[in-house]
């Protein structure tokens, strides 16, 4: 009888698939922003927001002058947090920023995908087909196909 290979986990595929696809990123911002307050705790979660990751930096909104300078002496403990977060360094460097932090109802909203049609390649539609292919359950290939086409169509991936 022949070898069967072994099996991969989904978890596996899809880490792999956002690694390949440049996902990696913008999956860690979602998952910072929707579990902000149990990563970084109360404290600092009640006065900061992690807007965005754009090549490498987490731009963090901080509410006021005097958080942004407490914060400053706290970067290499917020690096190590996010980091261990994301299980690899995607992270190298937090900008801090003085700004309006979301309410809690924005912040919820923030961290769901958009509804709004894709305009992705028909390249990038195959390449997805592909990918999400190996997914027996018609339901989730197809929710994994538009999540996978509206992150490809979006103009400032990074």
């Amino acid at each position: 009888m022949g070898k069967t290979g072994s099996l991969d986990s989904f978890g596996t595929i899809l880490s792999g698939l956002a690694k390949r696809l440049g996902l990696e990123s913008r999956l860690l911002e979602l998952r910072l922003q929707h579990h902000w307050r149990e990563i970084m705790g109360e404290p600092i979660a009640s006065h900061t927001w992690p807007d965005q990751i754009r090549f490498k930096k987490l731009y963090l909104i901080v509410q006021n002058s005097v958080w942004l300078q407490q914060l400053t002496f706290l970067k290499p403990t917020l690096l190590a947090r996010l980091n261990a977060e994301a299980g690899q360094d995607l992270v190298t460097e937090i900008v801090l920023r003085v700004g309006q932090l979301p309410s809690p109802d924005q912040q919820v909203s923030l961290s769901v995908p958009s509804n709004a049609p894709t305009t992705a390649s028909p390249e990038d539609l195959a390449e997805v087909s592909a990918h999400a292919a190996a997914v027996h359950d018609a339901d989730l290939r197809t929710r994994l196909t538009e999540v996978m086409a509206e992150a490809l169509a979006r103009p400032n991936r990074s």
